[in-house]
């Protein structure tokens, strides 16, 4: 027993720190992808518990409840255009089997709700609602993953517009495509003589289809709706995790029904509203969660040494702040291309968690200023002549950033004890007023 107990402990030790202090430089290849899949586990985990991924699902639950009639109806609408109406109502329907009792009705609004658009004093007004509704809802989902991805800006109103409104608009192209694509292999290539040998790849791929579309819609979700550059790689991983979770519960859900009969006991004809909002709240959880997933997989370097980052010693951090500035200045000096902090990381086999921290402490105080290339990558190069930059001078910057003598109340003991500690520290000090950080 008591060796289960230490072995459980040495297990919970490692997942919370020792895993943490091992960088992927130091891992072989298959190691490195373990490692990388129990890391992405954990921190889409705490992920989905810190950012609240619940309450966030219930929100766009509301604003899709809100939206979803202006919505179907855009959708329909420029699906008329085309004068391919009726397939993309066959596909919806299709789509939304699991709330076949629910579509009908649906669908019914949607259409009361174009024909109202279309009146007289109506259609300004109808329009601009419609458009309004959509435009929301797509705003509270950016907004979900911006908060997830750390991003604090957000895209301008005309950006998110024409965004936006141009995936509505493929959105029906897509559907037609699918629906095309499942009528030429369930007819057209019926009657082909290949057809039997292709038959049960044919049939699997049938099968396998709507995972593939799925993969598709979830990746290209991921990569275009946060306000900041998504690796495809790591909006693919999300997607595929997210696509496949969302296209099992589809099944599950539909096969799940009969057990679900017991509602329309309690609620009658109003039983499938409570199921299209537990289908929704699943729904959006499983789109939340992949947006946290491609953030931990895309972010995963800035995770390593975090309990350690979070606990550093002032000493430690003073020795690497300094050390940090030494390597840029001695580049700039040298007249070598200025650095990014995943270059230093990188170089120089340090956290980037800390990297990142110090760099935009040493930026705060004044000491270094930030460059961006052509290929938009933020470096870092000293804020004025270094020839000037000493020690004592960095010290001074990082130790008098910030809010000083700030009572108003004179307080005879702490003013002189004030003046005492200040004479001290010019004395520790006075050897490296001198000394510039180049020539260290």
């Amino acid at each position: 027993m008591s060796k289960f107990v230490d072995f459980t402990a040495q297990v919970i030790n490692f997942l919370r720190y020792d895993i943490w202090r091992i960088t992927e430089y130091e891992l072989s290849r298959s190691r490195r992808y373990a490692y990388r899949l129990v890391k992405t586990i954990i921190l889409a985990t705490r992920g989905f518990i810190v950012d609240n991924l619940n309450v966030r699902a219930s929100a766009l639950t509301y604003s899709i409840l809100f939206a979803i009639i202006p919505t179907f109806a855009l959708i329909i609408a420029i699906g008329k255009g085309f004068g391919v109406e009726k397939i993309i109502e066959s596909s919806l329907d299709n789509t939304f089997i699991g709330q076949a009792d629910m579509t009908p009705t649906v669908m019914g609004f949607v259409d009361r709700y174009l024909a109202t658009t279309q009146r007289g004093l109506f259609i300004g007004v109808g329009i601009a609602i419609l458009f309004w509704s959509v435009m929301n809802l797509f705003m509270q989902v950016e907004r979900a993953f911006n908060s997830i991805w750390q991003v604090k800006k957000k895209r301008t109103f005309i950006r998110q517009f024409s965004t936006y409104f141009s995936g509505i608009m493929v959105v029906p192209l897509l559907i037609v495509f699918s629906g095309g694509l499942s009528i030429y292999v369930s007819s057209a290539l019926k009657q082909s003589y290949v057809y039997d040998v292709l038959s049960p790849i044919l049939r699997f791929g049938v099968k396998f289809l709507p995972y593939i579309i799925n993969w598709i819609v979830f990746t290209s979700m991921y990569m275009i709706i946060p306000n900041t550059r998504v690796k495809f790689s790591n909006a693919m991983i999300a997607g595929i995790v997210a696509g496949t979770a969302f296209q099992i519960f589809q099944m599950l859900y539909i096969n799940g029904q009969v057990y679900l009969s017991r509602y329309n006991i309690v609620y009658g004809s109003f039983a499938a509203i409570p199921l299209l909002l537990l289908w929704l709240q699943i729904s959006c959880l499983i789109v939340l969660l992949g947006a946290e997933i491609s953030y931990v997989s895309q972010n995963m370097h800035n995770f390593e040494y975090e309990v350690d980052s979070n606990n550093i010693s002032p000493r430690y951090k003073n020795f690497l702040t300094l050390f940090i500035t030494y390597v840029i200045v001695k580049q700039f000096e040298e007249q070598k291309p200025a650095l990014s902090s995943d270059q230093i990381a990188e170089k120089y086999r340090l956290p980037i968690r800390i990297v990142n921290m110090l760099i935009s402490r040493l930026v705060e105080v004044g000491i270094l200023i930030e460059v961006e290339t052509e290929k938009n990558r933020k470096t870092f190069v000293p804020a004025f002549d270094i020839n000037k930059l000493t020690v004592n001078k960095l010290y001074s910057k990082l130790d008098m950033h910030g809010s000083e003598l700030f009572l108003t109340q004179k307080n005879e003991l702490l003013d002189s004890f004030w003046q005492k500690t200040q004479e001290m520290k010019m004395q520790s000090e006075e050897h490296l007023k001198d000394i510039l950080i180049k020539d260290l």
